[in-house]
């Protein structure tokens, strides 16, 4: 296994702008920090359940991911445009009222299942990097737990930038709601082309 490769496309493809990142951005701006953790915390251990999943099951993914994909895409898409529109339409004052309903663990943890670019992703860093040299389960289980790290150090990463940036970005809220809305549109948008154009 060449570790620059694996590492490089972990690296690239965790830390680049995705649902995840947006929304722990999105929730340590309108939260804090220190609240945002709980969401990374959910989306690390969905990821993680998701690369144990894809590491023993890897080969009945691959046949049975076609069958479903397009079903996930779609769910996956409508959920991201339903938190643009959320994101869009927010106030300040809807901050306390919606942060125990979108901002826990659970949801973080949830959004694994219905993210088919982290499914698909588990299934690509798996099949191509891990299983064709490291079968072992010791194996496995290590590598879904570096996985999901990183996937808590991207998150984590762009909580602590909307945190930091909070004061500047309440004072812009509604551009910053607006170019965030766009985002998520835009990885709805991209994953749902990406699937029709392979």
């Amino acid at each position: 296994m060449s570790l620059l490769s694996f590492f490089l496309y972990v690296f690239v493809t965790s830390f680049t702008p995705g649902p995840n990142n947006i929304m722990a951005m999105i929730f340590a701006n309108r939260f804090g920090l220190r609240k945002t953790i709980r969401f990374c915390l959910g989306v690390s251990a969905g990821f993680f359940v998701i690369m144990i999943l894809c590491s023993y099951f890897n080969l009945l993914l691959h046949q049975f991911i076609p069958k479903i994909e397009l079903i996930m895409t779609i769910i996956g898409v409508i959920y991201m445009l339903f938190l643009a529109f959320k994101i869009l339409t927010s106030k300040p004052d809807d901050q306390n009222n919606n942060e125990d309903k979108h901002n826990g663990f659970l949801i973080g943890m949830l959004l694994q299942f219905i993210n088919p670019k982290g499914i698909l992703y588990g299934v690509t860093v798996i099949s191509t990097f891990i299983l064709p040299y490291h079968t072992s389960h010791t194996s496995l289980i290590i590598f879904s737990i570096f996985l999901a790290f990183v996937g808590f150090l991207s998150t984590f990463s762009w909580s602590v930038f909307g945190s930091i940036f909070q004061s500047f970005l309440a004072k812009y809220r509604s551009q910053f709601n607006v170019i965030m809305a766009l985002l998520l549109v835009y990885s709805a948008g991209s994953i749902l082309v990406g699937y029709f154009i392979r």
